[in-house]
């Protein structure tokens, strides 16, 4: 992992110059202590009028996806790490644009696995104290988030072991983000949405996708987008978990959060 001043992109592979892609996560990437700084959406607004195309990568919930997808400057979004796809069919004339929308699981099974949910969510709140649930789970559809930093005070590692534990116990997966555990039921995540997406609205094969695409991060979650693509980027606050993680960005920033993401942006587009 080298610092972001290291990377020049005119040294990079040609296949590495070929950016038309950037894939980013949301929480304590694009935001600084919970708050989407100016400087960070004026970067996504740089990066759109440049001709290349912004998808988020978030654990967050699809009520949050489908305003993102409807009012951001991106080409569509992937939300509750991977359990969907939402994007704005942008082929549409301004008054009848349609969102478009891709759910791992059918419904019968997505309210199953809801229930199933329901019974680890009582089982981790009776056995973690400080944890709860998080204030946006009313918007889920695919998974359970258990908050252990964002409206409650931060948890110790243990803490939030015990509740990956708990989860992995029933047979879900469980992933860490900066502020919250989320667990599901299913056998996907960021990489294999991120990449049927591709596949399916542009048409990217997943070598096109691994050589077009460059992933921004902060977190263990991400951990599957740094392992799968050849270029990647931390922002400055991943450092916090870097010793929790096997796989990690070619290159870090020195700025953490939103600040860090426009550091990047500044880097690939001079």
């Amino acid at each position: 992992m080298k610092n972001l001043n290291d990377f020049d992109l005119k040294t990079q592979t040609s296949v590495q110059k070929n950016i038309k892609f950037v894939l980013t996560d949301i929480d304590d990437t694009l935001t600084t202590d919970g708050k989407l700084p100016a400087c960070a959406y004026d970067s996504l607004w740089q990066l759109h009028n440049a001709g290349i195309k912004i998808i988020p990568i978030t654990g967050r919930p699809a009520g949050w996806c489908e305003m993102i997808a409807r009012f951001w400057p991106v080409a569509g979004i992937i939300g509750e790490n991977g359990g969907f796809y939402f994007r704005l069919d942008q082929s549409s004339d301004e008054k009848n644009k349609k969102m478009q929308r891709w759910f791992f699981a059918d419904d019968k099974t997505i309210l199953e696995n809801k229930l199933k949910l329901k019974n680890i969510e009582t089982e981790i709140l009776k056995s973690v104290p400080g944890c709860a649930v998080s204030s946006d789970q009313f918007s889920r559809l695919m998974d359970l988030a258990i908050d252990f930093c964002e409206d409650v005070q931060p948890l110790p590692k243990s803490a939030i072991d015990k509740i990956v534990s708990i989860f992995e116990s029933h047979g879900a997966i469980a992933k860490v983000s900066s502020i919250h555990v989320n667990g599901w039921f299913g056998h996907y995540n960021k990489v294999t949405t991120t990449l049927k997406f591709l596949k399916n609205e542009f048409g990217l094969s997943e070598s096109d996708a691994l050589n077009q695409c460059v992933f921004v991060g902060d977190s263990p979650n991400d951990e599957p987008m740094f392992e799968k693509f050849s270029l990647t980027f931390g922002v400055g606050n991943l450092k916090n978990f870097s010793n929790q993680m096997t796989f990690l960005p070619s290159f870090i920033s020195d700025k953490n959060g939103g600040e860090g993401f426009s550091q990047i942006v500044a880097k690939l587009l001079s």
